[in-house]
């Protein structure tokens, strides 16, 4: 039998009794990283890297949570569990499961490219490695972060030297905090959404290093502040009386989905930026090439593509059919107060 196997609950390892990212309520779940659908609320006992404790209790609440750093290992059921890094958020990992000489690896989600805002990917030597697919088409390659926050910081500056605010949509948990981190906080203010600003105090509080932000309500935040601002909101923001506090605004949407012709569009914003917490193209084919592995399981995303690529290369590789989404719903927009359109005589 295999170790790990797909149940209308989630990915399950019956040798320790225990699910990975499960989607229904289970006893025991080991939780790769805080995004919404790897994280749910209703399990009985959670499992995590000790990076991820801030995300899952400010999403999740009141949990009992057990918490590992990278690398210690815990028993159960003479099954062996790790944590191992995953590059895709703060505290995300990849589960190496150990079992009578059989390692397995599922690796939640990740990426390949360092950020400074998680401890970079880190591949796992195993015998069978459960990979997302997410962008798992040749189309996809990423900018480099310096190639991206040049673009970024560009379209700021310019910005700011008309007056105009800079709005850029990103989700809450993950890409806000690594625009924080890259960017050049020297151009002008940083406000953030009431969705964001939880998630910043998470990641300072874990040591990674970001600017000062403001809320839009915070005292001393006037309309000329907000003319040289960059605004970072979830998306779900986007249309809602809260953006009225920018008045004349330039806006741009951050995601991997910006590769494609037309998405920007269908957006409905001045600008798209090629920006993702998975991994691209070649960032699928080096971290499995990474493990060693010689049987693949691969996971919600461009499955069909990869499978086939990965068998015409000599490796056993099928599908693993989850309930993991591409990207996080969870980021939809706390509500913020109402605002009227942004007088020029005062604050707003």
């Amino acid at each position: 039998m295999d170790l790990i196997v797909a149940r209308p609950e989630g990915l399950y390892c019956a040798a320790g009794d225990f699910y990975i990212d499960p989607w229904r309520p289970v006893g025991h779940a080991v939780i790769t990283h805080a995004h919404s659908d790897h994280a749910r609320v209703g399990h009985g006992h959670y499992l995590a890297h000790t990076d991820s404790e801030g995300t899952l209790r400010t999403r999740l609440g009141e949990i009992t949570l057990q918490t590992l750093a990278y690398g210690e290992t815990q028993e159960r059921n003479g099954v062996k569990i790790s944590l191992h890094p995953a590059g895709h958020v703060l505290g995300s990992a990849q589960v190496r499961v150990e079992h009578r000489g059989e390692v397995w690896v599922a690796s939640g989600d990740y990426k390949t490219e360092a950020d400074g805002t998680c401890a970079p990917f880190e591949p796992v030597p195993c015998d069978t490695f459960i990979t997302e697919s997410t962008f798992g088409l040749p189309i996809y390659r990423w900018p480099t972060q310096q190639a991206l926050f040049a673009e970024i910081n560009a379209w700021w500056q310019r910005n700011a030297d008309d007056g105009r605010a800079s709005v850029l949509f990103c989700y809450a948990f993950g890409k806000a905090q690594r625009i924080l981190h890259g960017v050049d906080a020297g151009i002008g203010p940083i406000v953030v959404h009431g969705a964001v600003e939880p998630l910043n105090a998470v990641y300072r509080a874990a040591g990674v290093a970001l600017p000062s932000t403001l809320r839009v309500t915070d005292p001393g935040v006037t309309p000329a502040m907000l003319k040289r601002a960059l605004v970072l909101a979830p998306p779900s923001a986007q249309g809602t009386p809260w953006m009225r506090r920018f008045g004349n605004y330039s806006d741009a949407f951050a995601s991997g989905w910006m590769q494609l012709r037309g998405t920007r569009r269908r957006r409905g914003v001045d600008r798209g930026f090629v920006m993702s917490d998975h991994a691209d193209w070649p960032g699928l084919q080096s971290a499995i090439a990474g493990t060693g592995a010689g049987r693949i399981m691969v996971t919600h995303g461009s499955v069909a593509v990869l499978v086939r690529w990965l068998n015409e290369k000599g490796l056993q590789a099928e599908g693993f059919k989850t309930e993991y989404g591409d990207e996080d719903v969870a980021d939809q927009a706390a509500p913020e107060p109402a605002a009227p359109a942004v007088d020029e005589s005062g604050p707003a």
